[in-house]
C-alpha cells in the first residue's frame, strides 16, 4: 500500500522546508517526519506538532541547525531529542534508537540507523509512519496504511510486549482509540485487561494528562466503556460511578451541539461528595484550580432542584459561580433525566451574575469604623441585594 501527503500545508511551508534541508543537507536520505503529524494528516486531521526522525546524532543534529542559522534547544538530548526553532516554529528532532531496556515506565535507549528498530520501539502501527520530505509515506513496520484507512488502532507487534515496556500505552491505547477508531481493537482490549494493574507503576501526573486527553476526544464514551468493562477504569478512578452520566452528556452533546471539555466529562465519572472530590484530587495531583473545581461541584451538585423559580436558580448560581453551577446542572441532569432542567442549564450557560456593587470602603466612608462589622454587615447587604433580585433596597 503507498501512500503521500506531498500537497499538506504544514510539509510545503518554508520553515518546515529550511529544517529539513538543513538535515538533508548533513544526511542525505536520512531525514523523515514521523508520528502524530505523517498520522492526522493521513486521517484528514488537524497537526499540531512537527517530528521528525533522523540518523544524525544529537551533537550533529546541533551543528546542522547551526550551519543553516536555526535555532536548536537541547530539550532532550540524553534521549537524541533536540527542538529546532524556525521562526517561532518548532520542529521536535530525534536521533533513530532502539531500546536497550525497559522496566515498564521508562526505557534505556541506543543510538540506530535502522527504521525498522526506531518504528519497533513504538507503540501503535498508525504511529510508526514515516515521510520524507517530498511527502512519501514509509511504513516499516507492516500495518499502519492498513489500520489507517481501517481507522484502527493496534499495536505494533505483541500487543503485551508493548504494554510491558510502558504500561502508559495501556491508557493511551484508550485515548488513540477514542480520537482515531471507528472500534476497539479486540487484541489491544485483551492485553490492556490482562496488564491493567501496571497502571498502578505509572506516575499519576502522567496518567492524569492521558485521561484528559481520551476525555477531550470528539466521542469519548466507547472507549470509556470498553476501558471500563476491561478493569482499566478501575484501576485509575476506584471512586468512579457508572457510565449513564457520561452517556446522557455525550447525548446532550450531540442534541445541543455544544461540545464539552474534558473535565467536565471526568466529572461524570465522579461522585458528587465533597471530601471524596478532595481525595481524587489528592491521588491524581490534580493542579490547585482543578482541585477547587472539582471540590467546587461536588459542593454545588445537590444545592439544585428542579422546580426551582428563576429568581431561586440565578441566587444560587451566583453563590456558587456559573462554572460550578453548570458542572452540578449538567451532572444532576444526566443523572436524572426525567426532570426538566432546561431553564437552569441555560441560565447557568448565559445568564451573567453581577457584581455587589457596595464595598467595605464604603462602609467605611459612610461613618462606619472599622473592624469584624464591616464584614458581617458587607454580608447582610449583599443578602438582602440578592433577594431583592439583585437590586439595592430602597433607602
Amino acid at each position: 500500500m503507498k501512500a503521500e501527503i506531498r500537497k499538506a500545508d504544514w510539509i510545503t511551508q518554508v520553515e518546515t522546508r529550511e529544517v529539513m534541508t538543513a538535515l538533508e543537507t548533513a544526511c542525505p536520505g536520512g531525514n523523515r517526519f514521523v508520528g502524530g503529524c505523517v498520522r492526522n494528516t493521513l486521517l484528514g486531521q488537524p497537526v499540531a506538532d512537527i517530528d521528525i526522525a533522523t540518523k544524525l546524532l544529537p551533537e550533529d543534529t546541533l551543528s546542522a541547525m547551526k550551519v543553516a542559522g536555526i535555532r536548536a534547544i537541547p530539550t532532550g538530548i540524553e534521549h537524541g531529542t533536540i527542538t529546532a526553532v524556525c521562526r517561532g516554529i518548532p520542529y521536535e528532532i530525534t536521533t533513530l534508537r532502539r531500546d536497550v531496556e525497559t522496566d515498564g515506565r521508562r526505557a534505556v535507549v541506543a543510538f540506530t540507523e535502522d527504521w525498522s528498530e526506531d518504528a519497533m520501539r513504538r507503540d501503535f502501527r498508525i504511529n510508526a509512519l514515516y515521510a520524507d520530505m517530498n511527502g512519501v509515506v514509509f511504513e516499516p513496520v507492516p500495518g499502519g496504511l492498513a489500520d489507517i484507512e481501517a481507522r484502527r488502532v493496534a499495536f505494533i507487534g505483541e500487543a503485551e510486549e508493548r504494554l510491558r515496556e510502558d504500561h502508559l500505552r495501556n491508557l493511551r491505547f484508550f485515548r488513540f482509540t477514542a480520537w482515531y477508531a471507528d472500534e476497539v481493537d479486540e487484541e489491544g482490549l485483551r492485553a490492556c485487561e490482562a496488564l491493567r494493574e501496571g497502571l498502578q507503576q505509572i506516575a499519576v501526573e502522567r496518567i492524569w494528562k492521558e485521561l484528559l486527553k481520551l476525555l477531550d476526544a470528539p466521542s469519548p464514551y466507547a472507549a470509556v466503556k470498553a476501558m471500563t468493562d476491561s478493569g482499566v477504569t478501575g484501576v485509575l478512578l476506584p471512586e468512579a460511578l457508572s457510565l449513564d452520566r457520561l452517556g446522557g452528556l455525550e447525548t446532550l452533546e450531540t442534541a445541543s451541539g455544544v461540545r464539552e471539555e474534558g473535565f467536565r466529562r471526568f466529572q461524570m465519572l465522579c461522585p458528587a461528595d465533597k471530601d471524596i472530590a478532595g481525595a481524587i484530587a489528592s491521588r491524581l495531583r490534580l493542579s490547585g484550580a482543578e482541585r477547587d473545581r472539582l471540590i467546587a461541584f461536588a459542593k454545588a451538585a445537590n444545592r439544585f432542584e428542579p422546580e426551582m423559580s428563576e429568581a431561586d436558580l440565578k441566587a444560587m448560581i451566583y453563590r456558587v459561580g456559573s462554572e460550578a453551577a453548570l458542572d452540578a446542572l449538567l451532572w444532576r441532569m444526566t443523572g436524572e433525566p426525567e426532570a426538566d432542567w432546561t431553564t437552569a442549564i441555560d441560565l447557568a450557560r448565559n445568564w451573567q451574575p453581577p457584581v455587589f456593587p457596595v464595598k467595605g470602603k464604603d462602609l467605611l466612608q459612610g461613618g462606619m469604623a472599622p473592624g469584624p462589622d464591616v464584614g458581617r454587615r458587607l454580608k447582610e447587604m449583599e443578602e438582602a441585594w440578592i433577594a431583592n433580585g439583585f437590586r439595592l433596597p430602597d433607602a
